[in-house]
C-alpha cells in the first residue's frame, strides 16, 4: 500500500533537506515532482491541483524558507495537508442511542462487500455488542449462503429469506427480528451490480426509505482505482452515503483511490481491508496513513496489532519462564506462531520507519514454516532440552520435517544464540522484556 508513492517522495525530500536554505524556486521544483508523483499514484487530478496550492502557499512562506531546517518544514507541511486530505481524524461508525443501530453496506458487485459486512460483524462481536447479519442480496447466486458460512466462523447469526425476492421486506422483518432477539448492530448486505444501473439504484432507494438506516456505508475495492472515486461520488448523489470502506488495501501500491475519494466526496473513510482473512479490517487513521505515505512508519498500528495477538498474562509466564531459564522450543513455536498471525511480515516491517525504504529487504514468510515443521518433529524432551539432540536426532528431525540437517543446525543455533541474549535480561531490575521477538 502506497509503495510506490512513498518511494518518489522520499528522493524529493531528501533533496530538499540537502538543500540547507531554500529558495522559492526550489520549492516549486520539488512540487512539480510531488505533482507527477501523486497523478502517477492515479490520484484525481482536481484534488492534485488543491492540494499542491495549500502546500505551496504555506512552504514559500518567510518563515519557512529561512528557518534553520527549511527541508524538513515543508516535509512537515506535506504531512498535515496529506493527513487533513484523508479526514484528519479516525471517524467511527454513529451508534443508535436507541438500539438496534441499523447499517447498510453499499457497492458494486466484487468489492468484498459481502466479507466486509462480516469483518464488521466480528469487530462490534469483540466489542461486546451483539451483531445481526442480514441477506439483502437477493440477486447473486450462492450470496445467502456465503453469508451464512460467514456467520458461522464468527459465531453470528445470519437473518435470511430464501422464498421472496424483495429486500425491502426481508430488511423490514430482520428489524423486528433483532429488536425480539436483543441484536443492538444490524448490518444489511444489500445486493450489488456490475456496474451502476437504475434497476440497482431503484432498489437501495427502497431499502433506505423503508429502514432509514443510521449509517450508508460505501464499499469499494481500492485496486480499482479512479473507477472507485467515480462510482462512490455516483452513490452518495443517488443514494446519500456516510462513509468509505476501502477493501483490498494490502494489493493497491499506488494509492491514489484512498488519497482521492475522501476528497471527491466529502465523506470519510472508515475502514479498509488490508487482506482477505476475516480479522483483516482495520480502522482508518488519516494521521497514520499520511506517515506511512511520507515513509515515516506506523508505530501506532504496529502496537496494536501486537496487542491483539499477545496476552498480558501469556507474556507475564513468558517472562518468568526467561528469567527461570526455562524458555523451551515450545516456548519459541508459539511466539512464532503469534507473530505469524499478525499478518505478513513484510507488512509488520513496513510499519516501522526506515524498513519500508529497504527496496532489497526479501522476507521469505516460508522460513517460519520451516522452523515449525522442525521443531513439531521433535520430541517432548528433545524441546524441553535442546543439549540432547545429536547427529542422529538432527537426521531423524530433519527426515520427519522434510527439510535438511543443515537447517535444522541452524534453527537449532538461532535457538541457543537467543537463549544467550534472553539470559542477559536476568537480574536486571526494571528491565522490560519484550514480548515477542
Amino acid at each position: 500500500m502506497f509503495d510506490n508513492i512513498s518511494e518518489k517522495l522520499d528522493l524529493i525530500f531528501k533533496g530538499l533537506k540537502s538543500r540547507g536554505l531554500l529558495k522559492e524556486e526550489d520549492v516549486d521544483v520539488a512540487l512539480k515532482e510531488i505533482r507527477l508523483a501523486l497523478l502517477e499514484a492515479d490520484v484525481n487530478f482536481r484534488v492534485v491541483k488543491d492540494l499542491i496550492q495549500k502546500i505551496r502557499e504555506k512552504a514559500v512562506g518567510k518563515e519557512v524558507l529561512e528557518s534553520l531546517t527549511p527541508g524538513q518544514q515543508v516535509v512537515k507541511i506535506v504531512n498535515d495537508e496529506l493527513c487533513t486530505l484523508l479526514g484528519g481524524t479516525n471517524t467511527r461508525i454513529a451508534l443508535s442511542p436507541n438500539p438496534p443501530t441499523v447499517i447498510m453496506m453499499v457497492g458494486l458487485q466484487g468489492s468484498g462487500k459481502t466479507t466486509t459486512a462480516a469483518k464488521l460483524a466480528r469487530i462490534f462481536k469483540k466489542e461486546g455488542r451483539r451483531p445481526l447479519l442480514v441477506a439483502c442480496d437477493l440477486q447473486r447466486p450462492a450470496a445467502i449462503d456465503q453469508l451464512i458460512t460467514l456467520g458461522q466462523q464468527l459465531g453470528v447469526n445470519v437473518f435470511h429469506a430464501r422464498d421472496t425476492k424483495d429486500p425491502v421486506s426481508v430488511a423490514r422483518d430482520s428489524i423486528r427480528t433483532a429488536k425480539t432477539e436483543a441484536n443492538d448492530i444490524v448490518i444489511l448486505d444489500t445486493a450489488g451490480r456490475l456496474h451502476i444501473d437504475e434497476t440497482l439504484m431503484g432498489e437501495l432507494k427502497n431499502v433506505r426509505t423503508a429502514v432509514a438506516p443510521h449509517e450508508v456505508l460505501f464499499v469499494a475495492d481500492a485496486m480499482t482505482g479512479q473507477d472507485a472515486v467515480t462510482v462512490a461520488r455516483q452513490f452518495n448523489e443517488q443514494i446519500g452515503i456516510d462513509g468509505i470502506i476501502l477493501t483490498k488495501m494490502d494489493g493497491d501500491a499506488r494509492g491514489g483511490a484512498a488519497l482521492s475519494i475522501r476528497a471527491v466526496t466529502d465523506k470519510p473513510i472508515k475502514f479498509i481491508g488490508v487482506g482477505e482473512k476475516i480479522d483483516m479490517l482495520e480502522p482508518f487513521h488519516p494521521d497514520r496513513i499520511a506517515s506511512k505515505i511520507l515513509g515515516m512508519g506506523d508505530v501506532l498500528s504496529l502496537i496494536e496489532h501486537a496487542q491483539k495477538s499477545f496476552d498480558q498474562k501469556e507474556a507475564d509466564s513468558l517472562q518468568k519462564k526467561i528469567m527461570g531459564d526455562s524458555f523451551t522450543f515450545d516456548d519459541l513455536r508459539e511466539q512464532l506462531k503469534k507473530i505469524r498471525s499478525m499478518g505478513s511480515l513484510e507488512s509488520l516491517l513496513g510499519m516501522i520507519p526506515g524498513f519500508n525504504k529497504a527496496k532489497n529487504l526479501k522476507v521469505d514468510e516460508k522460513e517460519f514454516v520451516r522452523t515449525e515443521a522442525i521443531i513439531n518433529s521433535m520430541t517432548l524432551q528433545e524441546r524441553a532440552n535442546h543439549n540432547i539432540l545429536n547427529g542422529s536426532r538432527r537426521k531423524r528431525i530433519a527426515q520427519g520435517s522434510g527439510t535438511t540437517v543443515a537447517e535444522v543446525n541452524r534453527v537449532i543455533k538461532q535457538y541457543v544464540e537467543l537463549k544467550k541474549m534472553l539470559k542477559m535480561f536476568k537480574g536486571k531490575k526494571n528491565l522490560k522484556m519484550p514480548k515477542f521477538f
